[in-house]
């Protein structure tokens, strides 16, 4: 039998008109009804996302110039290698609220929301943050925080050629060889998904790469869970662990278990 939840007002506050209370099957069975929403929230989700690597790209054919710990680099050294560059671009600057001892609010806390970045690179992925703030100062203030993101300081018109020169905003490219290309940009209210290993391989052209995903043929893909690992023991090449192969096989069983989220 259902009964009320509502709180009665305290200190002042009104009263919460909360959810009923119910018994432990009524419950399950509103779960279950909200449970199919999910599901298809998470299958629209995963065919946005499939759309967003068919998106054509962009060439950047412009010289761009930023300043980092080790001097001066250009856009294609910002990838470090890889395919892929995920670029932030984060408020800390004279004239931005909290300078010099903060970044901007919002921008900070999507920098407190990033997952390690080793994930991301063994997924062929770069991601670094740019501002407008000289590089001693983005030293002092990750050390402050507690970031380690790459994080470089923008010396021209990068932020204004690319739609995040008056708001925060994140840009992806990706690299063939020395030709970089334009693939995709979300600002405003988009950024706070940002900050999961997952969120971010999703707005890349390449995506997760795992075998369950619609891609174009030809992209890379491997396992699913496979090349999962602790942030500290990845090796380029290395085999997956034969242990964690037995518990991801296990896990994918159940995910195609009638019921399983």
């Amino acid at each position: 039998m259902m009964t009320s939840a509502n709180k009665a007002a305290t200190n002042g506050q009104p009263a919460m008109l909360t959810p009923p209370v119910v018994s432990a099957e009524e419950w399950e069975a509103a779960r279950q009804v909200l449970l199919v929403k999910e599901k298809a929230h998470t299958r629209a989700r995963d065919a946005l996302a499939a759309e967003r690597r068919r998106m054509p790209w962009m060439e950047v054919t412009k010289t761009y110039a930023f300043e980092t710990p080790s001097g001066k680099a250009s856009l294609l050294d910002l990838f470090q290698g890889r395919r892929q560059l995920i670029l932030y671009r984060a408020f800390f600057e004279p004239d931005v609220f909290g300078w010099p001892d903060h970044a901007c609010r919002g921008c900070s806390m999507v920098a407190d929301q990033v997952a390690h970045v080793a994930h991301l690179n063994a997924r062929d992925t770069t991601l670094v943050f740019a501002s407008r703030a000289p590089q001693p100062d983005i030293a002092r203030l990750k050390a402050r925080m507690g970031w380690n993101i790459p994080w470089v300081t923008i010396t021209d018109s990068f932020d204004a050629d690319f739609g995040v020169g008056e708001w925060h905003g994140t840009n992806v490219f990706y690299r063939d060889g020395k030709r970089i290309f334009r693939t995709y940009l979300i600002k405003s209210r988009g950024d706070e998904q940002m900050g999961s290993t997952w969120n971010y391989l999703d707005i890349t052209p390449l995506g997760r790469q795992e075998v369950w995903e619609d891609s174009p043929p030809g992209y890379p893909q491997t396992p699913t869970y496979k090349w999962w690992n602790w942030h500290d023991s990845y090796e380029a090449g290395a085999e997956p662990d034969k242990k964690w192969v037995e518990v991801s096989d296990a896990g994918e069983i159940a995910l195609r278990t009638p019921g399983a989220q």
